[in-house]
């Protein structure tokens, strides 16, 4: 079985905070080369997942249908 991701059980506005996080963590003037690129790539990750967690939230907004139905996007 495959071990679950740290952002699986995340909302999109913990995900923005954990982002907010890295990048604070890159600004400090101390921050080890190592430690830069770790937080770049956690950074990057956390970013895919809220992009892809937007898009699965976009195509499930709803339109009005021209016959008054509401229908989801797909």
């Amino acid at each position: 079985m495959a071990a679950k991701s740290k952002t699986e059980d995340m909302s999109i506005e913990e995900a923005f905070k954990a982002v907010d996080a890295r990048i604070k963590e890159l600004e400090k003037d101390d921050i080890s080369l190592e430690d830069s690129f770790k937080y770049y790539k956690e950074g990057m990750d956390l970013l895919k997942f809220c992009n892809d967690a937007i898009d699965k939230v976009e195509k499930k907004v709803q339109k009005i249908a021209g016959d008054g139905n509401l229908e989801d996007f797909e």
